[in-house]
Formats: structure tokens, C-alpha cells, sequence
């Protein structure tokens, strides 16, 4: 029997006697539909994370071995969840995949010797990106510069993600006075 139903057996002995058996109710629990539900994106930058929440049961057991029914994830990866209902169905959910971005690497080249003398420049350049912001405030992939100080810029990917580069220091030595 593999459906739902009242079942009864009527049987002949080898007398001709027929007897009926009591009815047995059989049911079949149908299996649980199982589904992440992400907080957020599943594609983001490093250092972000999403919940994933799989569908309200009994027990839970996520491909990360976890057996919560939400999990933080914060690195990239393909997810599913096996979930057992109160009827002791068990069921595995599509699997969701998380993509995680590294954030860039942000160098600043100096086109020229970054100590000259007053009245020179030297033009500094970011690691290409989709935007910019220059500590100076300039939004460029490049900027000249012409004063003594500290410079550093922050880029964003094409995904997104913002880095970071190490200053540059940038020396402008007086002219002498003859």
C-alpha cells in the first residue's frame, strides 16, 4: 500500500467461511516542500553576510553541518538545507548559491619622483576601478598634485566592493632662497 486509505481484507477458509477483517486506515504524509529564504542579496562584498532561513520544521541539517533553522554565511559557496517535518518526512531544498566578492586591491603609481622641488607636480594614479575618491576630494583616476602631504584614495569595483590604498607621501622641497 502506498496511498491513503481505509483497507479491509475478506478471507475463505478451507470450510467456505467467509470472514472480513477490521478495516485499517493508512495515511501517507505527503513529503515537506522545502525552501531557503535568503535575508538578502546572496552577492555581496567581503566582509557582508546574509541569513538563510530554511522553511519552519522540526529538525534541520544544512550542508555546513549546522542544525539551526537559520544560518549566517559569509563565504561563497552552494547551500541546502534537509529538513524532517512533525510527521518524521524528510526532505532536502534546491540548493542557493552565495557568491562573495573580495574586495580590490587599491595601489596608487606615482607618474614621476614623489619629492621635487616647488613648482613642479607629479600625477597620481589609481588601480582602475568604477569610481573614485581621492583624499583631496577628487573623483578621478587621477590626480595632479603639487603640494606636500599625505594622499590616498578609495576605489569601487565594478561589484561594488571598496578598497582601500596605502598613503603616499608627496614632498615639495622649497625653492632657495639666493
Amino acid at each position: 500500500v502506498n496511498t491513503s486509505g481505509t483497507y479491509t481484507v475478506t478471507m475463505t477458509n478451507g470450510n467456505g467461511c467467509v470472514g472480513t477483517s477490521a478495516p485499517v486506515t493508512v495515511t501517507v504524509n505527503p513529503l515537506p516542500v522545502v525552501t531557503i529564504t535568503p535575508s538578502g542579496a546572496t552577492t555581496f562584498c567581503q566582509g557582508g553576510s546574509v541569513t538563510l532561513t530554511s522553511t519552519a520544521g522540526s529538525s534541520y541539517l544544512w550542508s555546513t553541518g549546522a542544525i539551526t533553522q537559520s544560518i549566517v554565511v559569509n563565504t561563497s559557496g552552494v547551500y541546502t538545507v534537509t529538513m524532517t517535518n512533525g510527521n518524521g518526512c524528510v526532505a532536502t531544498s534546491a540548493p542557493i548559491t552565495v557568491t562573495v566578492n573580495p574586495l580590490p586591491v587599491v595601489t596608487i603609481t606615482a607618474g614621476g619622483p614623489i619629492t621635487f622641488c616647488q613648482g613642479g607636480n607629479v600625477v597620481l594614479t589609481s588601480t582602475a576601478g568604477s569610481s573614485y575618491l581621492w583624499s583631496t576630494g577628487a573623483i578621478t583616476q587621477s590626480i595632479t598634485v603639487t603640494t606636500s602631504g599625505t594622499y590616498t584614495v578609495t576605489m569601487t569595483d565594478a561589484n561594488g566592493c571598496v578598497g582601500n590604498s596605502a598613503p603616499v607621501i608627496v614632498t615639495v622641497n622649497p625653492l632657495p632662497v639666493v
